[in-house]
């Protein structure tokens, strides 16, 4: 609509295929409207009148109709369609349309987001067009930035001397070696960049999204470490080649050294000695520690002033490279001839091979030097100049096409550095003699066309460029560490993201001071390339960990990858690593393992998925389908109990579980291995209390990780207990890891009138567990079970009554295993009736037991049976309170049964419960409860097979039964096992 015809939306309907009309909320707020249904008796009437949204429409120019804006646009054409809106609408898509932009219900520009996604950097305007921010292409968002950070003080001061050491043939080596260790690294590096978007953090972020925080924030602060000695190393390369230029402004003298020719070109004895001088020490200290204070105001000036002068330090690089190219084809003219013979087949042939030597600290060839340089410490010197494919990466929040810049501007600018290093190879091994390479540091002035005075301000520059980009980013990279709030002891470098973070800045400029205070660029190199590497092999780790598990999430735009080329790009940054130093790397891996060991430890666990959750899921599915459905043999089989945690009664309030049903739960586990399963059933509808649900279950996840249990938590939503329990019992669990024992309490509090469901329910879950072939554990005295650190005496005393397939067995000895009952003793009552052939059954079972490789003391107790007390008519032997509390059961079930026989007589039905039958188990579970009180009275836990509810009684029986078989024994343990045996005689 028009700006004009906004005042008069409230006369008049619009979207009328929608069955909606607009209306003005007020005069001042033109272009917001209320969205109301149509009145009653329309098409759409049975919305409900009080869901009112609201929706921005962005104002429109003066003369411009705001429905023929785009009028090609596919989103245009699909809402504009007769009864869109009120489809998408009744499927709640209104959130999803605005997100994406799309235009509104109405045909309307949707409004813009007040705040912004996961992953944007959006500044938002009132009253104003939002400001966009001038974004990068490839070429300046990545290939230069990365040209500039690999093109660095090694090529300018180091490279010929290299050649010189390791002769062409070894260089060529070196320098495919390592070229192929970052190629395979960006190769890696683009498939994890182009995977999502990124934050700030650069490889920090990358390796820790991927292999998780401890692995992210170890390594990332090694990287940090990386970059801080770097800035360092082109701090010192730069005072160095300014004395070198300007030997006048050196304060201290100068070092000399002198050298016999003949140790290098081969001369006969006799040659002349050359004396070659060298910056002071001294020197390179202090105007190193004052270059680094002068950058660090440049660093504190912004990020937005750095980028303005960064791109003036290319310019120096890429004028001082055509300088050097044009001076080796111009020379040998106004050269030195015993230094520089010009392009020649003759020097080419010459400098082939290596001359592996000793120098002094300055780099000089001498015979009794303190240095000896072979390949493997050249690899270590020259790797930094292959370095810096990570400052594209750095920059993705200013980049027009994160998906297809990093990749490419990233390859491509190593695919350049790593022609002109192999280029340069050959051309300065085929323009200088060896002892060019050698004694001049500066052979790449020397060669300069027209003077070497553009070299000197291109490599100051280049090199200040470098560390300046150095001191800028590793702040960036800790404070980045800092905010995701994994490790509490970098609190203080914390910095928001439009805030400078000035104290990372410090510490960053203080390791910088330390490292250039040391003074020689040949002994931080190796120390930067470990850090380097290291950080390389965490990006290819995670490559390939992220390729191999190839989850849903996982669908990189750059497709020229395979997990093969990260595992050999991570195994060539570990085997370059060993071969610079086997020292440094012990080192390097040592200070990476205490960092990850303190971050678990220390450490807070971060709210992303990483690669090794991927690890562990596609493990744990191979395991599971190794496991089977088949039967699992005893040898393999672990308690995996089933904690049922809705208490009969009540609890403290935020306690969502018995304080002691977790000491017990470990109790069944031997050293802590197996897992149990927590689960609370809310009564209710699920639809009402699925929130609830939620909450429920993380306090009782929070609730198992304070008990330090190995659980998991599940909350179920069920009409009643009962129902929910029948279908915890049928499905919770996977293949062969479903619960194999169910752990509940005894409901003592069941003869409390509002508590009439308890014995329904409890006798519903005892069928269902053997039912379902479940063992049932049931603990009666859990208030007085002894904590983890609660020292027990006495004896565990076993009732082993029934066949259970050795659980109860296996308990007792699994309670041994714990420190509160390691003291106790096992002792095994075996219940027989009187005409058994005690002393054989005794030595049936110690054998067993023996067989079993267990300890018990087995004891024989016979007891009459029911038919036989019949016959001596009378219970005279019993003491008198358990009389007393025989009656007193027969009276209630009697009364009980007198209500049942009613209710039966109106019902039509007559199926009485047998009296005899009552009378037995009263009789039964009397008996057994008076031998436990005479034999376990001081036992530190009763173990007692637990007799299942008969058929035909009605749960309020049972109830009684189990009352009279636990009354007075103050810690029980009921136990059921099932139709399976979990315990075997064979090893």
């Amino acid at each position: 609509m028009e700006n004009g015809e906004v005042g008069e939306v409230g006369n008049e309907e619009y979207g009328s295929g929608s069955g909606r009309r607009y209306r003005p909320v007020s005069a001042h707020d033109r272009p917001v409207v209320e969205l109301t249904s149509l009145p009653p008796g329309s098409s759409t009437a049975n919305k409900s009148e009080d869901s009112i949204k609201r929706i921005k429409i962005p104002e429109v120019s003066e003369g411009t109709n705001g429905r023929d804006q785009g009028p090609s646009s596919p989103t245009r054409e699909i809402f504009d369609r007769a009864g869109r809106e009120s489809k998408l609408d009744l499927f709640g898509f209104d959130s999803l349309v605005d997100i994406l932009g799309l235009r509104s219900m109405a045909g309307q520009q949707a409004p813009a987001r007040t705040s912004p996604m996961e992953g944007e950097n959006v500044s938002i305007t009132l009253g104003r067009p939002k400001e966009k921010d001038v974004k990068l292409g490839t070429l300046m968002g990545v290939f230069v930035p990365c040209l500039q950070n690999i093109l660095g003080i090694i090529f300018y001061i180091r490279f010929t001397w290299i050649i010189g050491i390791a002769g062409i043939g070894g260089s060529l080596i070196l320098v495919s070696l390592c070229c192929l260790c970052t190629f395979l690294t960006g190769i890696s590096l683009s498939a994890i960049a182009t995977n999502g978007a990124m934050k700030g953090g650069g490889p920090y972020y990358l390796i820790g999204r991927a292999l998780g925080p401890e692995v992210g924030v170890s390594i990332g602060l090694c990287f940090f470490l990386g970059n801080a000695i770097a800035g360092a190393l082109y701090i010192l390369g730069a005072v160095e080649t300014f004395l070198d230029a300007v030997p006048s402004a050196g304060i201290f003298k100068e070092s000399a050294t002198s050298l016999n020719a003949t140790s290098i070109t081969g001369a006969p004895t006799g040659a002349p000695v050359a004396t070659i001088l060298s910056p002071s020490l001294h020197d390179l200290q202090l105007y190193g520690v004052v270059v680094t204070i002068l950058l660090c105001f440049v660093v504190f000036g912004g990020v937005k002033i750095i980028n303005k002068v960064a791109p003036a330090f290319l310019v120096p690089v890429l004028l001082s490279l055509f300088c050097i190219f044009i001076g080796i084809f111009a020379s040998p003219g106004h050269h030195d001839k015993s230094k520089i013979t010009g392009l020649r087949w003759h020097t080419f042939k010459n400098n082939w091979n290596a001359e592996y030597q000793r120098t002094n600290r300055a780099g000089i060839p001498a015979p009794d030097g303190i240095i000896y340089w072979n390949f493997e410490a050249l690899l270590g010197l020259f790797f930094p100049a292959v370095t810096g494919i990570m400052a594209g990466s750095n920059r993705s929040a200013s980049l027009r096409d994160t998906q297809r810049s990093i990749p490419v501007g990233t390859l491509s600018a190593t695919a350049t550095t790593t022609a002109m290093y192999l280029i340069s190879v050959l051309l300065f091994g085929a323009v200088a003699t060896r002892e060019g390479l050698l004694t001049d540091r500066l052979l790449t002035a020397t060669l300069a066309w027209p003077v070497p005075a553009v070299i000197y301000i291109g490599i100051i520059l280049s090199t200040l460029g470098a560390a300046l980009q150095s001191l800028t980013g590793a702040p960036r990279l800790l404070a980045a560490i800092a905010n995701d709030d994994i490790l509490p002891v970098l609190k203080y470098f914390k910095a928001a993201d439009s805030i400078e973070p000035h104290f990372a800045t410090f510490f960053t400029a203080f390791i910088c001071i330390f490292c250039v205070v040391l003074g020689n660029i040949d002994l931080i190199t190796p120390v930067i390339t470990m850090f380097f590497l290291l950080c390389y092999a965490g990006v290819n780790l995670s490559c390939f960990l992220l390729d191999l598990l190839d989850a849903p999430s996982w669908r990189p735009r750059w497709k020229f990858h395979h997990w093969s080329l990260s595992l050999i790009g991570a195994m060539l940054c570990i085997v370059i690593m060993f071969l610079i130093s086997w020292s440094f790397t012990i080192v390097s891996l040592a200070l990476a393992s205490l960092l990850y060991y303190y971050v678990s430890i220390k450490g807070k666990a971060g709210d992303w998925g990483d690669g090794f959750k991927s690890a562990y899921f596609q493990l744990a599915l191979r395991s599971l389908r190794s496991l089977g459905a088949n039967q699992v043999h005893p040898k393999n089989w672990y308690p995996i109990p089933l904690i049922f945690c809705r208490p009969w009664g009540k609890l403290p309030e935020n306690v969502p579980c018995h304080p002691k049903l977790a000491d017990f739960a470990n109790c069944m586990k031997k050293k802590g291995r197996g897992m149990s399963i927590f689960v609370s059933i809310l009564d209710g509808d699920y639809n009402e209390k699925a929130e609830e649900a939620i909450i429920a279950r993380r306090q009782l996840d929070a609730y198992i990780e304070y008990k330090n249990c190995e659980g998991v938590a599940e909350i179920i939503v069920a009409a009643n207990m009962q129902e929910g329990f029948r279908g915890i019992v049928q499905t919770m669990g996977l293949g062969n890891l479903k619960p194999n024992i169910v752990v509940m309490r005894y409901p003592e509090i069941w003869r409390q009138e509002n508590l009439k469901e308890i014995t329904g329910t409890f006798v519903s879950i005892i069928n269902d567990c053997i039912v379902a072939n479940k063992a049932v554990v049931i603990v009666k005295g859990l208030d007085e079970w002894p904590g983890e650190f609660q020292k027990q005496y006495g004896t565990i005393d076993l009732y082993w009554i029934v066949r259970d397939g050795g659980l109860m067995l296996l308990l007792s000895q699994l309670l041994l295993t714990k420190e509160s009952f390691e003291s106790c003793k096992i002792q095994l009552y075996c219940i027989a009736e009187e005409d058994t052939e005690a002393e054989e059954l005794k030595a049936d079972v110690k054998k067993f037991i023996y067989e079993l490789r267990m300890q018990a003391e087995v004891i024989v107790i016979t007891m009459k049976s029911w038919e036989a007390h019949k016959e001596d008519q009378g219970l005279e032997t019993e003491r008198e309170d358990a009389m007393e509390s025989f009656s007193k059961a027969r009276k209630r079930i009697a009364l009980q049964a007198e209500d049942m026989k009613r209710k039966m007589k109106d019902e039509g039905v007559s199926e009485p419960v047998n009296e005899q039958q009552v009378n037995k188990f009263l009789y039964t579970s009397l008996k057994l409860n008076a031998t436990i009180l005479r034999y376990s009275r001081m036992a530190a836990v009763v173990l007692v097979s637990l007799p299942p509810p008969p058929p035909n009684h009605p749960p309020y029986f049972y109830m009684e039964y189990m009352d009279l078989l636990v009354e007075d024994i103050p810690r029980l343990l009921m136990v059921r096992g099932y139709r399976k045996d979990v315990v075997t005689l064979f090893t």
